[in-house]
């Protein structure tokens, strides 16, 4: 028996039972399934006594094919688990910062992923680490720099470095009356700094979530629509999730991808991918679609992802 910790969001947390939608609810389930141990907590319930990391947690238990947490707070040193899937939502904001460095001093318990490569990578900035998978892009605050960029490329995005799902993205094209006005408001008057990325047109047709485990893609990738009333998906819902299948080339493109975020302790990751490229690597908490894959592909991935992780190549018993 294997005794596991969740490190979910807060919100995560509120609407715990009955949530299909979160990639969580399935490897939760999929582990107590397998007769395993699982506790749950969040961010503030973390805490550093000494040099010993602590948490404060409840136990999770499956009920009717739903799970449920026994409402008794009980506080447990970090390094009393087997394993500890830390997958907080952003924003990276400094509370988050500050619950990967708790993790800095776990010694025994095998953490996925990694809390210090959370804290290293960035999801936008550091896709740049593959980018002859990505169109063009730079990092900057600079109204001349972006500016520049969008008279070279006549259409670009713009998005905030610690968001996630979508939020803060805007789209820009050459001539658009109010792009100083976007470019300052995104850039809080240049002070802060965006990635800015060639526009791809395909967009329009979706962008592929390219799921990573360990050093390899799964081959079970969908594709997420925009809805009517945006250039991008912005919305959990089954109408705009579809099937897509992964040509050779994104295969042959992605695995080292794979494989260079497994060495850096990130085991699991999605890439968002559009026509072929690259636009984020998402390493936080990425969702695995679980519900809509298991639907469209008539398998069930949870038990693929929890009998991976159990084995020795990812955790040591």
């Amino acid at each position: 028996m294997t005794k596991i910790l969740f490190v979910i969001d807060k919100i995560e947390l509120k609407y715990f039972e009955f949530n299909n939608l979160v990639t969580n609810f399935w490897l939760i389930k999929g582990f107590l399934d397998r007769n395993n141990e699982v506790f749950i907590t969040t961010i503030p319930n973390l805490s550093l006594k000494g040099d010993v990391a602590y948490t404060k947690c409840y136990e999770a238990f499956v009920q009717d094919e739903n799970i449920f947490y026994k409402n008794i707070l009980s506080e447990k040193q970090i390094d009393d688990f087997d394993l500890v899937m830390f997958r907080p939502d952003p924003p990276v904001d400094i509370d988050y910062i500050n619950a990967t460095y708790i993790f800095d001093f776990v010694k025994k318990a095998e953490v996925i992923n990694s809390p210090s490569a959370i804290r290293d990578f960035n999801e936008k900035l550091h896709s740049v680490y593959f980018k002859e998978y990505m169109t063009a892009n730079i990092v900057t605050s600079s109204l001349n720099e972006i500016e520049q960029f969008l008279a070279e490329n006549k259409e670009i995005v713009l998005k905030p470095l610690n968001r996630c799902f979508g939020s803060g993205v805007m789209y820009l094209y050459h001539g658009d009356p109010n792009t100083r006005t976007i470019i300052n408001t995104m850039t809080n008057n240049e002070t802060t700094l965006v990635m800015v990325q060639k526009y791809i047109p395909a967009v329009k047709q979706g962008d592929i979530r390219v799921l990573t485990l360990g050093d390899k893609i799964l081959p079970y990738a969908i594709k997420k629509l925009p809805t009517k009333d945006d250039f991008k998906f912005n919305t959990h819902n089954d109408d705009f999730i579809t099937a897509s299948g992964l040509t050779k080339f994104e295969l042959d493109s992605f695995t080292p991808v794979a494989k260079k975020l497994n060495s850096m302790g990130i085991k699991m990751a999605g890439l968002d991918v559009i026509d072929g490229r690259i636009i984020e690597v998402n390493v936080t908490s990425p969702c695995y679609f679980i519900k809509e894959v298991n639907h469209i592909y008539n398998i069930h991935l949870e038990n693929e992802i929890c009998d991976y992780i159990l084995t020795k190549n990812l955790l040591s018993l």
